[in-house]
């Protein structure tokens, strides 16, 4: 857990209610009402970002129609999010040009959106792929779907752009890439500097970087006087915990990176839908995830199911559903500066946006009963406070 948040850390949340952008219209999760929504720092730069993001992986060009990655879009948007992430790899390139299309169609004011892409896995060719600068500077051309300059309110322009560089960008959490390389790290973060200045992108960060890799990449920026990275994205959800919790507070408290966190369900495990089996058209019965598959019949997912029975009882009494209490706890720690989320249709959105309002409802004895449900709580010897 982070320190208390002081003015200028990027756990500093500021209320905003919104016009009628944060109206919320769900029959399913009750009568439509003014939606609160929090906007935190993104690791100590300027940027402002929804706390809540709304992620293309899977998705958009894949799993869903682009009609309903469009409606995705407009709630996500219409409920204050303004934080939307997407890849070069996703569904082959086909999510980065489905969001763009969907940001030109409903002409969206360019100033209020912040995209964030990751650049890795780009193509077949042995140049197509990896961190050298001839890939990032070329594969910065993928996002032309991102902010094509005619018409010219339709698209997110360069000067908009966040990008994120990804080394460690696997197909699957069982695949990760092989470590940066010190030489590797300095061409890295030249090339994203260039990028920079040349206005492609506004800011850089890692995904799946070790501790390690981003206090080289951060050493390098300053010996160099380079831009350094501002976050790191990284898996955090209640059984993936040690990163988060224990490695990013000190990359925070020394460099101020920030945490942009995906899969605060496990990809669907948390939700609790997999405690009777795969069910059809979930994500572990797609083709390509057998991975996921293994895992929840694993007789670790099996225990992983026996746990979520126990946190349904909490979700039950707090007065909401396990996926709301599972996102809201993801955003009770101070070092996290926006969760994304994942959806496949409108219903499971707006469940999971409505997690903002279970936030407040985490007491520490709620917070120490999940912990003694769960039984992996990390330890630190650090205190940031001191």
């Amino acid at each position: 857990m982070y320190p208390e948040s002081t003015t200028g850390s990027p756990a500093r949340l500021s209320l905003r209610q919104t016009g009628s952008p944060g109206m919320i219209y769900s029959t399913r999760y009750g009568s439509p009402k003014r939606q609160l929504q929090f906007y935190r720092n993104l690791g100590k730069s300027g940027l402002r970002v929804s706390c809540l993001g709304l992620g293309t992986w899977v998705t958009f060009g894949g799993q869903i129609t682009d009609e309903m990655a469009e409606q995705l879009m407009t709630l996500a948007y219409d409920n204050g999010i303004n934080l939307f992430d997407t890849a070069e790899v996703y569904a082959a390139g086909k999510a980065e040009v489905v969001l763009g299309n969907i940001i030109k169609k409903k002409g969206w004011r360019r100033s209020s959106l912040v995209i964030t892409t990751k650049i890795f896995w780009g193509g077949k060719a042995e140049t197509e792929r990896g961190l050298s600068r001839k890939h990032i500077i070329e594969g910065e051309d993928a996002l032309r779907h991102l902010r094509a300059p005619t018409p010219p309110l339709s698209l997110l322009p360069a000067s908009r752009l966040y990008t994120q560089t990804v080394p460690r960008l696997a197909l699957s959490p069982g695949r990760p890439p092989p470590a940066v390389s010190p030489s590797l790290t300095t061409e890295t973060v030249r090339a994203m500097t260039h990028v920079i200045n040349q206005g492609m992108a506004m800011y850089w960060g890692t995904s799946r970087w070790s501790s390690m890799e981003i206090m080289e990449a951060y050493s390098v920026a300053r010996q160099f006087n380079l831009t350094p990275p501002i976050c790191e994205q990284a898996e955090y959800h209640m059984f993936q915990r040690e990163k988060v919790e224990v490695q990013l507070p000190e990359l925070f408290h020394k460099i101020g990176v920030g945490a942009m966190t995906w899969s605060p369900l496990a990809c669907g495990i948390v939700s609790g839908k997999y405690d009777s089996g795969i069910p059809p058209y979930s994500r572990a019965s797609l083709k390509g995830y057998q991975w996921l598959k293994d895992k929840i019949l694993s007789e670790e997912g099996r225990r992983q199911q026996a746990k979520l029975k126990e946190l349904q009882a909490i979700a039950e009494r707090l007065g909401c559903t396990l996926p709301q209490l599972a996102i809201a706890w993801c955003l009770r720690n101070e070092g996290v500066s926006s969760v994304l989320l994942g959806a496949s249709n409108a219903d499971q959105l707006m469940e999971n946006i409505g997690a903002i309002q279970v936030l407040p409802k985490l007491s520490s004895s709620i917070i120490h009963e999940i912990d003694s449900i769960l039984g992996n709580k990390p330890y630190s010897k650090k205190d940031y406070r001191s």
